[in-house]
């Protein structure tokens, strides 16, 4: 048949600096007239480029009639959602999506149809959390805004509408930032239903008929198991796993120097009286780990009731950037990781110091991915803060980290080198004062092992010999030998028994 290009009808923004500096937005043209050739330049508009955009995905009405088509821009920094006509290839904008930062992913791209086939429900982060809205397929009258279908201080994890069609179910931390929960709302908005009210995480689905719930459950000292319309089906861990007292570990709320709270999880000895402590880093950036389910960081949870054990005082924090807890709290790290994030760790090491009695010479940190990035950072710029650091897999340059990832925080290295600069440890390796422990699979393939050779290198460059590495050959960045782990894992503990007792 016949092909028909869509045509977006996006313009690339003209850059401010270009415009004041260079004009950017006219060519200079020179004609000779008169006798003496005198030159007379007259400015002509320069005609806009075509926004560089990607589609996300085209999403049909129930009664094939309609579709909508998301876009984004390439720069990270604008969504769009038109309404698309089959027949013509036309589109018509229906949803703009603007972040200074970055627009958040995933969630800003789930958007449908309701049952009438002639409105359109999508999520926005535009209050600062993400929500649901809805907006007419034929457009919004000039000064209208789209219809807020939830509000408040919380988020929207996933949502889908029920196989009736009838109404959303909805993931969200409404009932606490430390839970998640399945809830039923009317697709035409009102009081939402909540399908799990059991305290914890929640990944649940309804029944076509919906009248069941299936859901798998899990609490902070209980791993996931599946339950059906209440009753539970599996037992998943070990026999000796129930045989051990795990902790309900208790969230607090640690003090940051700018005014804001920075949720923890602490693991606190019996009978404590003073002593070491270690700050554990989640990986993965964008991850929430302060919450009352059982922790994708099930072995660190194992390891901080090994380290309980031996004296010390664990605490784990959702830093600046964690997933959770809005907007604001998401982009924070723009333009320079290892800032405010970094600065959240080293509040908390003070924290521990003037309210919990740790001694201020003996603390340690640690953690894999983005935690060991984190972990470099507080080696290397705060040296005086901890005494020894495991940094696992850790990334030492953001311009060599893969660009789907960190042009959303950094922009690009030809564009923002400062932020990549200031953002990237390799450059401040000679600030290491306390021992330095690195561990990383060679066969990484989300941060590659080069990463490590390269840093490697320029401690031996700085003469430093405080530092360790030990090298993985058959792991890749999540290790799966059982030998491999337990081998990490015993160096991190000998370098905190060394260091801090």
């Amino acid at each position: 048949g016949k092909v028909t290009w869509m045509k977006h009808g996006l313009k690339a923004p003209v850059e401010k600096e270009k415009q004041a500096a260079k004009e950017d937005r006219t060519v200079e043209k020179t004609e000779k007239t008169g006798k003496g050739g005198a030159a007379e330049k007259k400015a002509e508009a320069k005609e806009p480029t075509d926004r560089e955009v990607g589609i996300e995905g085209l999403t049909w009405s129930e009664d094939v009639t309609k579709a909508i088509i998301s876009l984004y821009s390439t720069d990270n920094k604008d969504r769009w959602i038109f309404a698309f006509d089959p027949a013509t290839a036309a589109t018509r904008l229906l949803v703009t999506e603007h972040d200074d930062a970055w627009v958040r992913y995933p969630g800003t791209y789930l958007a449908g149809f309701l049952p009438d086939n002639d409105t359109v429900w999508f999520l926005s982060e535009r209050t600062g959390w993400m929500q649901l809205y809805s907006v007419p397929f034929a457009g919004l009258a000039k000064g209208a805004t789209a219809r807020a279908l939830t509000t408040g201080k919380w988020e929207i994890d996933d949502v889908s509408l029920s196989a009736d069609r009838r109404s959303f179910l909805l993931t969200t931390s409404e009932a606490s930032l430390y839970e998640r929960r399945l809830y039923r709302l009317p697709v035409t908005g009102g009081t939402r239903e909540d399908l799990t009210p059991q305290v914890g995480l929640h990944d649940a689905v309804a029944s076509p008929d919906g009248t069941v719930v299936a859901d798998v459950w899990s609490y902070t000292n209980r791993p996931p198991e599946l339950y059906v319309a209440g009753k539970r089906i599996t037992t998943s861990p070990a026999p000796d796993f129930a045989s051990y007292p795990w902790l309900d570990v208790p969230i607090v709320e640690v003090p940051a120097r700018d005014g804001a709270k920075v949720p923890a999880r602490i693991y606190k000895p019996a009978n404590w009286n003073g002593g070491p402590a270690v700050i554990f880093v989640h990986g993965a950036g964008y991850l929430q780990n302060v919450h009352r389910g059982w922790s994708t960081y099930f072995r660190e949870y194992m390891f901080h009731h090994l380290l309980m054990e031996r004296g010390y005082l664990v605490l784990d924090i959702d830093y600046r950037a964690s997933a959770g807890y809005g907007r604001d709290w998401r982009t924070a790290i723009y333009r320079y990781m290892g800032g405010v994030d970094l600065n959240d760790h080293l509040d908390a090491a003070k924290w521990l110091t003037t309210e919990h009695r740790v001694d201020p010479k003996r603390i340690g940190i640690y953690g894999g991915s983005y935690g060991g990035f984190i972990t470099l950072m507080a080696m290397f710029t705060a040296p005086d803060v901890f005494a020894a650091g495991a940094a696992l897999r850790p990334v030492t340059d953001w311009a060599h980290y893969n660009h789907g990832y960190t042009s959303n925080i950094l922009n690009t290295p030809q564009g923002d080198p400062d932020a990549y600069r200031k953002s990237s440890p390799i450059y401040f390796a000679e600030g290491l004062k306390g021992h330095l422990l690195i561990c990383h699979g060679v066969v990484d393939v989300n941060v590659h092992f080069q990463d490590t050779v390269r840093l490697v290198q320029r401690l031996i460059e700085l003469r430093k010999e405080n530092w360790d590495v030990a090298m993985y050959p058959l792991e890749d960045h999540s290790f799966v030998e059982p030998t491999s782990w337990a081998d990490e894992y015993k160096r991190i503990l000998k370098l905190f028994e060394t260091e801090l007792k």
